[in-house]
This record gives structure tokens, C-alpha cells and sequence, in this order.
């Protein structure tokens, strides 16, 4: 409440309007409010919103517009549908599965999430659509290891595997063109810089410091949360067992994995058809329903999925408010200003270190780009620095940083909504993985995107 009033009453800086001024002191309220524990994610997000109405900072069809985005429906879905895996059984059979296969150590079972994940992307132009297929997955791994959301005993160990896929998503969708729907956008907008950017030439532009961070991240995740069980020699063999218990597939898993499969073969051929891909959700939660496999009172258990809702439409909406009013141009004119006069080398290090920071305030990777990623590229080449290199930097970043919040990406969703990470840890870490991704894209792809940029 005191950092929302002292910034509403703190003058109109030169070059806003007094609503993007008075939303802005909202919206870091907000945001500072649920990183500092004073209030959970929804509390802080509704009261913004309210407040934003009230005042008339925000038109009321504007500041609701954000509870019809296909988007967040899409992830609504997902979550149901997420739902119909576990209860049939079949996700505790990809477990296992997964297990039998690597689940020599908790280690292991980390980087075949990101194995998985990285195989699959470039079929998925939306990694909130692929954050659908790779959670129930995720979330049977981590049951099938023992840990389950409120309990205690191995608690560290499902939030090991449950924040190495929200980290996955982030780093397959900077290794391929095609696996995030911004990729191809911020291609066309670097095109009039003179940059040509395709699949092949991303890839190679994307390849050695995507995959450096693949096969660190895991171990730096793994020494920070500690989890509780790190060696497990007879978990294959057990799991094994495990699944011959179980038996063949039962009607209602056949049928949830015939749905899923043809949702995740839609998905992957939406952009070729021209399909919405919230559309293709809501035929598979149709079909389940339809056949029984999801019933109305297992929707009505699922009282996560309207919080989640609630507070991911509102940040949706405020950040994308910020960007109409202004005050994300603003920032560009305000930074292109301060770095007169240095070299060019430091000039693209801020920029993209800046690129990233201002990303607090987006709840949406793609936003972010069309906000600031053409003002970051031409504040760059203005200042003479190498627009390649900068273009390639700034586009990767517009995924690794995803993780930086719970609502950084709508493809992390899923996994905050598990049960098995809190709102601190999820700032917490996500902070950690962005740090150490920016730094090592700036050590690693600097002197690569030099080298194959030439």
C-alpha cells in the first residue's frame, strides 16, 4: 500500500500520461507485494485491478478484457485435461515408465524432462500448448519418485522436477525457431534491420549456448534445491514391476491417450491448418467429457484452476495496459538516451540485461517483444552495436527469461498451479535461472553469434 500510494502521488515524469504513471505504481505493487510475502499472487492481483477501475485508471471493458484472451482459456483446458491423465491412471504409467528408463538418479530424471521437451518443440510454434503435453508427464515422474504436492517427505524433490520443466520450456523454446509463436515474429521485425533470421540459421545462431544451459541448468537446480533423494539404482526395476501390475491399458486410459494424442498431433500442425489452438483444447476436454472420463464433479475439485485464472487474467491484462499507455515506449526513449556516449560493446550488454529486467513487468513473452524488442534493436544499431549478434541475443532472451516469474509465461502455468512449488520459491528460482541463463548466454554467445554472424 505505501509503495502503490508514494508512487501515485509522486509527480508524472515528462512523457507519460498520469494513467500509465498511476497503473505503473499499481501494477509494481502488485508485483512487489507477492515477492515479499505480504500478500498472495490472487489478493494483490484482484485488489490492482480493482483499484484500477475505481480510480479510473483503466475503462472497466479494458481491465476485464484479459478473462476472454484464448490464451489463458488455453491454459484453463490444460489444466483440466491435465486432470483426466492422472485420474485414469495413465499419467502414474508414463511414470513409471520414465522412470524404468531414467530414474537411476533424481538427476537423470531432470534431464529427460528436458530431453523430452527438447525433442518435441520445434512441432509446437505455442509452448503453452507443449506445456499441456509435458506436465501430466512431468507430474507423473515426480508421483512416481514418491513426491506429492503437500507432502513433506520428498517435497524438494517434486519441486526439483517441477520447476526443471518450467526451466525446460524455456530453453527449447530458445533452441528452436519454431517452438514459441514470438520466434518468427521478432524474425520478421529484425528482418527490416537487415537481419535475416530462418530455421537453419537460428538454430545455428541458438545451438551452443542453448545447449550449454541445457546441460548446466539441471545441476544448478540440483544444488540448490537439494532434493531429499538424489540416488535411486533400484527405482528402474521397481518401476518395471510397477507397470506390469498395473496391467494393459484400461477403456479410459485408451481413450484419454487417443484424445491426447490428438490434440498434441493438432497442436503440432495448428499454424499448417490454420487451427486455433485453444479451440483444439476444448475438443479434447469435450471428448473426455463426453465419454465419461472427466465427470462435472472432478472439474468442481479443481478450485486451483479458477485461481489461477483469476490472477494470470488480470497481470495479463495490466501489463498489456502498460504497453497501450505508453510507458513501455517510454522506458526505450529513457534508455536510448542514457547510453549516449558509451562504447558499443557496453551498449548491447545493457540493453539486453535491461531487456530482460523490464520483463517483471510482462505477463507475456510475445507482448514483450512487440513492446520493446524493435526500441531495444534500433536504440542498438544507432549506437553502433553489431545488429546481429544484438537481434540474436535479444530473441533468445525473450525466452530463457520466462522463468523470472510465475506469470513471466503462460507455459509455466501448469506447473506453478502443481501444488509443489510456492509463490517464493517460484520468484526465487526463477530469478536464479534467469541470472544464470543471461550470464551464460552473455559469456557463451557473444564470442559464438560473433563467430557465425560474420
Amino acid at each position: 500500500m505505501a509503495l502503490a500510494l508514494g508512487l501515485w502521488f509522486s509527480p508524472v515524469p515528462e512523457g507519460l500520461t498520469p494513467s500509465a504513471w498511476h497503473l505503473f505504481a499499481l501494477f509494481v505493487a502488485a508485483i512487489v507485494s507477492v515477492v515479499i510475502g505480504a500478500l498472495p499472487i490472487l489478493t494483490s492481483s484482484v485488489l490492482a485491478l480493482a483499484a484500477a477501475v475505481l480510480t479510473g485508471t483503466l475503462a472497466p471493458a479494458k481491465a476485464y478484457s484479459g478473462f476472454a484472451n484464448g490464451t489463458i482459456l488455453l491454459i484453463v483446458v490444460a489444466f483440466l485435461v491435465a486432470r483426466a491423465v492422472v485420474k485414469c491412471g495413465l499419467s502414474e504409467r508414463l511414470g513409471y515408465l520414465v522412470v524404468s528408463v531414467f530414474g537411476r538418479s533424481t538427476l537423470g530424471l531432470s534431464y529427460s524432462i528436458f530431453l523430452v521437451d527438447g525433442v518435441i518443440a520445434p512441432a509446437f510454434p505455442s509452448n503453452t500448448a507443449r506445456s499441456g503435453v509435458l506436465y501430466p508427464l512431468v507430474r507423473s515422474v515426480a508421483e512416481a519418485a514418491g513426491a506429492r504436492p503437500g507432502e513433506e517427505g520428498r517435497r524438494r524433490l517434486g519441486s526439483f522436477l517441477m520447476f526443471s520443466g518450467i526451466a525446460s520450456l524455456s530453453l527449447s523454446s530458445a533452441l528452436w525457431f519454431t517452438a514459441m509463436a514470438g520466434n518468427p515474429l521478432g524474425a520478421e521485425i529484425a528482418r527490416s534491420y537487415g537481419l535475416q533470421i530462418g530455421f537453419g540459421s537460428w538454430f545455428v545462431a541458438s545451438s551452443v549456448p542453448t545447449l550449454a544451459a541445457m546441460a548446466l541448468l539441471p545441476l544448478v537446480l540440483f544444488k540448490v534445491l537439494a532434493p531429499e533423494v538424489t540416488a535411486t539404482p533400484e527405482a528402474p526395476r521397481a518401476a518395471r514391476q510397477a507397470v506390469a501390475a498395473m496391467g494393459p491399458l484400461s477403456a479410459h486410459e485408451k481413450v484419454v491417450a487417443a484424445t491426447f494424442v490428438g490434440m498434441v498431433g493438432l497442436w503440432a500442425s495448428a499454424s499448417t491448418l490454420g487451427l486455433d489452438s485453444t479451440a483444439v483444447a476444448f475438443l479434447g476436454l469435450g471428448v473426455l467429457l463426453a465419454s465419461g472420463v472427466l465427470t462435472l464433479g472432478d472439474i468442481a475439485k479443481e478450485g486451483d484452476v479458477l485461481a489461477t485464472f483469476i490472477w494470470f487474467a488480470v497481470l495479463f491484462t495490466l501489463s498489456g495496459q502498460l504497453n497501450e499507455l505508453g510507458f513501455m515506449a517510454y522506458l526505450g526513449e529513457r534508455l536510448a538516451a542514457a547510453l549516449g556516449g558509451v562504447s558499443p560493446a557496453v551498449a548491447g550488454v545493457v540493453l539486453v540485461v535491461a531487456y530482460v529486467l523490464l520483463h517483471y513487468l510482462f505477463v507475456s513473452q510475445t507482448a514483450h517483444l512487440l513492446a520493446l524488442f524493435g526500441v531495444f534493436l534500433d536504440v542498438g544499431v544507432k549506437l553502433g552495436v553489431p545488429v546481429a549478434p544484438l537481434g540474436f541475443l535479444l530473441l533468445f532472451a525473450t525466452n530463457f527469461f520466462s522463468t523470472n516469474t510465475p506469470q513471466g509465461s503462460s507455459a509455466n502455468l501448469l506447473f506453478a498451479g502443481s501444488g509443489y512449488l510456492s509463490q517464493g520459491e517460484l520468484y526465487r528460482l526463477g530469478a536464479l535461472t534467469t541470472a544464470f541463463n543471461l550470464v551464460l548466454y552473455l559469456v557463451v554467445g557473444i564470442p559464438w553469434l560473433l563467430l557465425v554472424t560474420r
